[in-house]
């Protein structure tokens, strides 16, 4: 039996793919992007969230657990010696603490999925998100496997920043990949995400000859990776390419912002505003011209 570790499962999803979705969100990540908006989903192991705003200072979890203490009047959570092991999130009555990186089955992930199969009919279907799913690729190639059997539309949501050999395994049942694409600019790249492009541009090109359709996502933070060269960079590289369905523009918003703390990660989401529509219309305008399909969210 295959097992994977995932985060969320978001029902009727209507932007992570064609039609009505339901996706699974795996955990792990081999990018650590500074805008992340998963950011529970980054660390392949489990890891505790504590929402301080609803905490009611009952102290059920300080009876569960050493790592949890009532002190002055506040809650106080020793990461250092936490083992994530999610009975203190079990115990919350009020959802202040949530562990992310639980573990399923794949033949769970298909009975969880199939629940919402009436209303894939119009186009809808699975998508299998992260983090990147395709670090657990075996999981993912069984979970869209048994789905085809159904005629069920999947789509893989990836970085494109895993081994060739993980999209050969799930290549035979993924109708589509949603493609996500940061920056031309290796160097650039790097400082936003922590690696180069090298990778994710080649296994792209290597799509490009399986006859897959490919949705572009790219993401536009101000001062980041919206200067002209970068998106001109990026029109001439995809029109390059003859898989490529659409490029769908993901503008910057801050509101992941809590997570990071509430996981107890350091805060690196950019401290710059939303795009304005002008912004985007000039990044789509330019894509456009060289022919790409352009889709601002």
């Amino acid at each position: 039996m295959i097992q994977a570790r995932y985060v969320d499962i978001k029902r009727f999803a209507v932007h992570d793919g064609p039609g009505i979705r339901t996706t699974l969100f795996l955990k792990g990540c081999p990018l650590n992007c500074i805008w992340c908006h998963n950011p529970e989903s980054r660390k392949s192991t489990p890891e505790l969230a504590f929402y301080r705003n609803k905490c009611v200072l009952c102290g059920e979890c300080a009876r569960i657990c050493t790592c949890h203490c009532l002190k002055n009047g506040t809650h106080e959570l020793d990461r250092s010696s936490c083992t994530a092991c999610g009975k203190c999130a079990d115990s919350c009555p009020v959802d202040a603490l949530e562990l992310f990186g639980k573990t399923m089955t794949s033949d769970e992930a298909v009975s969880l999925l199939l629940e919402d199969e009436l209303f894939y009919s119009d186009g809808g279907g699975v998508t299998l998100s992260g983090g990147e799913p395709l670090l657990q690729s075996a999981f993912c190639a069984e979970v869209f496997r048994q789905l085809k059997e159904r005629n069920i539309h999947c789509a893989a949501d990836t970085c494109g920043c895993v081994p060739w050999k993980n999209f050969e395994e799930v290549l035979p049942y993924t109708d589509m990949f949603l493609y996500d694409f940061k920056c031309i600019d290796p160097e650039q790249h790097r400082k936003l995400t922590g690696v180069d492009n090298k990778l994710i541009l080649e296994n792209l090109k290597k799509l490009d000859s399986c006859g897959k359709t490919v949705e572009i996502r790219m993401p536009l933070v101000p001062e980041h990776n919206m200067s002209e060269a970068y998106i001109c960079g990026a029109g001439e590289f995809l029109s390059s390419l003859s898989c490529i369905s659409a490029v769908r523009l993901l503008p910057y918003h801050a509101f992941a912002r809590s997570k990071f703390l509430a996981i107890g990660h350091a805060d690196t989401m950019p401290h710059v505003d939303s795009p304005s529509q002008s912004d985007l219309e000039n990044a789509a305008g330019i894509l456009q011209s060289y022919n790409l399909k352009t889709i601002v969210l």
